[in-house]
């Protein structure tokens, strides 16, 4: 059995991965389970019944010894698993409603505990704009920042090269022991152990594309601010700017001439109001109230009591105010007139039976 983070006992870290595995059980369902069930055992031998009062099948809860091989290939690769709640989770990342259950990573733990700036940008970037991400990483790194990001071609290249040094976390959309792109293998070793890597998909997962949103809120939300240096309009980059700005964090471009396409992503962020950055020191200025705030405690996103039953009725009033449109759950609740705890209970139920989608900003709506 692979060693498992202080605090979790490996029956723990078992039902744990089990429960994360499941087939449409997200993060904020999994934070819902652990918090009304107090356990993931628990929560595992109450899903099946909880879907099926949503109307669907049962979800396919992966095997005990599904998650032996998984901590076990964790383990191979010198990494290990961290659960949201535990000692060594990262706590900025913790305060999101998404944050990822369980993340595995590999290398140097500590650089967790520094102030993190995240930098992104264009795949295909100018050697101008290489060359000043490179300076930029090193210039934050040797003021104590851990510098993140995504392990792309260009901009994120230059990132981490320019902070490897001084302490660079590299965010996966794959599993941790596939290399993509391919040319970054040395790169991503080399941060497995003298930086950060971090993955939320299990070992021997191939990067989807929808794979790639789910990295972008890891370096967001790991961060107390994001950088963007050359990225075009609709880019991805722009995906982890409005993660950013989404999580309360600091969003910084660097401007670019209105001739070159790639800097029109910059120059849009910069006039909606994001900080203009021509430096380290402009970073660091601007994350001066950030990195002063209190972090908070690692939330449950769901405060009900396991005694939050649901009735038919209950069921019935909450389904005749969801449709294909996504809406808040907030409205959800006041349209409704019933208890936050019931109407949360409700949507637990839909979503483990299938019938219910999530969307960002605590939205829900009905599968077609």
């Amino acid at each position: 059995m692979a060693d498992v983070e202080p605090g979790t006992t490996a029956e723990d870290a078992i039902a744990r991965l089990r429960l994360i595995r499941t087939g449409g059980i997200g993060p904020v369902t999994c934070a819902q389970l652990l918090a009304r069930f107090g356990s993931a055992a628990a929560a595992l031998a109450a899903v099946p019944d909880l879907a099926r009062r949503g109307g669907g099948k049962p979800p396919v809860i992966p095997s005990r010894a599904d998650a032996e091989r998984e901590l076990a290939a964790v383990a191979r690769l010198g990494a290990r698993h961290l659960f949201r709640g535990g000692p060594f989770y990262p706590a900025l990342l913790a305060e999101i409603d998404t944050a990822p259950p369980a993340l595995i990573v590999a290398g140097r733990l500590d650089l967790l505990d520094r102030p993190a700036i995240a930098m992104v940008g264009a795949r295909n970037a100018s050697a101008a704009a290489v060359r000043f991400a490179r300076m930029l990483a090193h210039g934050l790194a040797d003021a104590g920042v851990a510098v993140v990001s995504g392990l792309a071609r260009g901009i994120d290249t230059a990132a981490h090269v320019g902070s490897i040094e001084g302490g660079t976390i590299g965010v996966v959309a794959g599993g941790a022991d596939i290399f993509y792109p391919p040319e970054n293998e040395a790169l991503q070793r080399k941060i497995a152990t003298e930086g950060l890597l971090v993955a939320e998909q299990p070992p021997g997962t191939e990067p989807r594309a929808r794979h790639f949103p789910y990295r972008n809120r890891i370096i967001a939300g790991l961060s107390l601010g994001t950088v963007v240096i050359e990225a075009a309009p609709k880019s991805g980059s722009l995906i982890s700017a409005r993660f950013a700005n989404d999580f309360g964090r600091e969003v910084m471009a660097v401007p670019g001439s209105p001739l070159d396409p790639r800097a029109q992503g910059c120059n849009q962020l910069i006039r909606d109001g994001a900080t203009l950055v021509q430096s380290a020191a402009d970073v660091l200025e601007s994350l001066g109230p950030f990195a002063a705030r209190p972090v908070a405690e690692t939330p449950t996103a769901y405060e009900a009591p396991a005694s939050a039953d649901a009735t038919e009725r209950d069921r019935r009033a909450v389904c005749d105010l969801l449709g294909p449109t996504a809406v808040p759950v907030d409205e959800i609740v006041r349209q409704a007139m019933l208890a936050p705890a019931i109407v949360q209970t409700v949507l637990l139920e839909l979503e483990l039976g299938g019938r219910l989608e999530r969307h960002a900003g605590g939205r829900v709506s009905l599968m077609g």
